[in-house]
């Protein structure tokens, strides 16, 4: 039986979140999940399902409640920041799903906010804890990618059909972490210019009054401190592409590039020493299989990763999220974190309204500082 002093948490919006619920409920450092959502029905279904006790409609009776010390947000994007700031006010810590928010100010109020809370923050970003990230991220830990010379993220996805009407109007790249996030966490950076294009033309009966006019958008990054370049495109309507999001390795050693089916395996390159002779070095190309690693989580919750969507991310979000409010540390993905990872596609959008121009991305971390002093 659990201890009543863990953590109590509550899951906010159903739809997405119920895949949540059960690893909350078998983490060891959770003692209790309560669940939230607008629509009683799916919240009674999720409360049945899993056996919660603790059901709410209104984030505003958790907020005002003593018994709960965490939410995870998993409310419409164009909630975030507000609900974000009400849960950090309120004194608990907040989990939310990407992105973190969809302009600039938003990103500095909630670091602000959280700064000033004192309560962990952690953006969910799954493209983090895939285990084809996990895999690439091993092998650049143990050099064997050599010195990085460019990275690759590619999200495309259709949302035509019966998806929110908001969706329509966002520019793809205010949703494009999961194709940012991979590469400047390989890279341990942060995005500070960028150059993206709008390619397309959204169709009349899809384009909303003062809307974002492209299906794709794509950009270059150039990465601080480094002198590496990252290309990221990112895709809503109107592209023949089955639904993807990936990311791409190149170093002087080794390339790693994400399967172009889903069910296939991705494909590992060897750059192999110049024999004498021959003109070029010849390349080694093998597909490989990218393991699930249950062995980095606690037992409870280690089979969620086993065939779990989004590569297996779930229950890793989840044990970091509890772990850095057990420690009393920030995140992985904390507020600085989780805004220089949302800020390069808010300026990439930029830029293509202004047809490629340059954009300087902020510098969250330095934000922070100035503010703290």
């Amino acid at each position: 039986m659990k201890s009543n002093s863990g953590i109590r948490l509550a899951v906010i919006g159903l739809n997405f979140g119920a895949s949540f619920v059960p690893i909350y409920q078998r983490h060891p450092d959770v003692s209790e999940v309560a669940i939230c959502d607008m629509d009683e029905a799916l919240v009674n279904r999720v409360g049945d399902q899993f056996e919660v006790a603790a059901r709410y409609t209104r984030l505003e009776d958790i907020l005002s409640s003593v018994e709960w010390d965490a939410v995870h947000l998993l409310t419409p994007v164009p909630l975030h920041v507000e609900h974000t700031l009400s849960v950090l006010g309120a004194g608990k810590h907040c989990a939310c799903a990407v992105p973190m928010a969809t302009d600039l100010t938003g990103l500095r109020r909630i670091v602000d906010a959280q700064r000033d809370s004192g309560m962990s923050y952690m953006m969910m970003e799954t493209a983090v804890y895939t285990r084809e990230f996990l895999f690439a991220q091993d092998l650049h830990s143990r050099g064997e990618f050599g010195d990085l010379t460019f990275l690759r993220g590619t999200y495309f996805q259709d949302l035509e059909g019966d998806y929110p009407p908001y969706w329509r109007a966002q520019p793809p790249m205010h949703y494009a972490t999961h194709a940012i996030a991979p590469l400047l966490a390989l890279a341990k950076t942060r995005a500070m210019k960028v150059c993206c294009f709008g390619s397309g033309k959204l169709r009349p009966d899809i384009q909303q009054a003062g809307g974002n006019s492209f299906p794709l958008q794509t950009a270059i990054l150039r990465l601080a401190g480094t002198d590496v370049a990252a290309e990221v495109t990112r895709s809503w309507f109107q592209t023949a592409r089955p639904y993807t999001e990936s990311f791409s390795v190149y170093g002087d050693r080794m390339g790693f590039e994400w399967q172009q089916i889903e069910h296939e395996e991705p494909l590992l390159y060897k750059l192999e020493a110049l024999e004498p002779g021959r003109r070029g070095r010849q390349v080694t190309a093998e597909r490989v299989s990218t393991p699930y690693r249950p062995d980095l989580l606690p037992a409870e919750i280690a089979h969620y990763t086993l065939g779990g969507g989004h590569g297996g991310s779930h229950p890793h979000l989840v044990h970091e999220f509890v772990r850095s409010i057990v420690e009393r540390r920030p995140s992985a993905i904390d507020a600085v974190t989780a805004a220089d990872w949302t800020a390069p596609g808010i300026s990439a959008n930029e830029s293509a309204l202004r047809e490629g121009e340059p954009i300087t991305i902020p510098d969250f971390s330095a934000l922070s500082e100035t503010h703290s002093t």
